[in-house]
């Protein structure tokens, strides 16, 4: 079974190689017709359960439309992939665009934390921030299957040779990275379960959110500049946002809140892009059901 699997996953490369030689509008359609077949055979049940439970004001049949769409952009981000580990400089460059770096150069000097929340286009937009600033520092989970693993790797070290650190180093690792003068990418918006979190709202919804961002923003004594990468047209835009003054408060409580209403916000701009398909309610408060339990 294992050598199945093995030959299975070499063989998904290989196709995944083969399609970089493609024109991107056939990439971009490829992907958009695996996505819309997985929104309905895959994850769209999680999907459609965290929709419902944001936009609860909005008809199933909207929501289902808002789902469909984020499959689709799925679809083709994951198709991407291909460009990002073997497209050339030149293509990776023209796709993804950037805007508002002088909120990070206004920065200059200090530790600083870019808020990066999981929309479709979190790692092209991690790409073009290491190409801006090589030695960009950002956390890396191991994927179980070493040849994914490696072509996860490829993409995420493609410029600038960023610091990877792995999420079982701790927080320690964490602030001597930003203390040192690299940007750090950070993702903190998923369910990580109970340990160093708090319940916060999130679309009306008590959502588990780590603490991480407030009390690493204190004890490296960052600037937190958030950015965000948006799908457009046949590309990309990475778009960073003036640094949040005043922060962190010293409050946990309102410093997450804070965090989470700005991604909502994001979210308001492109309902399709944020990342649906993750379990984000799945830690619930004391004596409440998991929504993704089935009945």
């Amino acid at each position: 079974m294992n050598s199945v699997r093995k030959l299975g996953t070499q063989l998904g490369v290989f196709v995944l190689w083969l399609i970089h030689f493609l024109p991107m509008k056939w990439i971009g359609a490829l992907g958009a017709g695996l996505g819309s077949i997985l929104y309905r055979f895959g994850r769209g049940r999680v999907t459609r359960i965290n929709l419902a439970l944001c936009f609860p004001h909005l008809s199933e049949a909207e929501r289902f439309e808002i789902g469909r769409k984020h499959f689709r952009m799925l679809g083709r981000n994951a198709l991407e992939l291909s460009i990002m580990v073997w497209g050339t400089d030149e293509q990776l460059l023209e796709l993804i665009r950037v805007e508002g770096l002088e909120h990070l150069k206004a920065a200059a000097g200090r530790p600083i934390i870019a808020l990066a929340p999981h929309f479709i286009g979190l790692n092209m937009g991690g790409i073009r921030v290491a190409y801006e600033y090589p030695g960009t520092a950002s956390i890396y989970s191991r994927q179980k299957n070493p040849a994914v693993d490696r072509v996860f790797l490829k993409a995420r070290t493609r410029f600038g040779a960023p610091h990877l650190v792995s999420r079982q180093e701790g927080l320690r690792s964490v602030i001597r990275v930003i203390r040192s003068g690299k940007p750090f990418y950070f993702l903190p918006d998923m369910d990580f379960g109970r340990r160093d979190a708090i319940f916060s709202p999130f679309f009306g919804v008590p959502t588990a959110t780590i603490t991480t961002l407030p009390r690493l923003a204190k004890l490296a004594d960052a600037a937190v500049i958030p950015v965000v990468t948006r799908q457009v047209g046949d590309g990309y835009v990475v778009r960073f946002y003036p640094e949040w003054k005043d922060y962190p408060t010293g409050d946990l409580e309102a410093d997450v809140r804070r965090m989470n209403a700005f991604i909502e916000e994001r979210v308001l701009e492109m309902p399709e892009q944020y990342f649906w398909a993750h379990k984000r309610f799945k830690t619930r408060p004391e004596g409440e059901p998991s929504p993704y339990k089935r009945a």
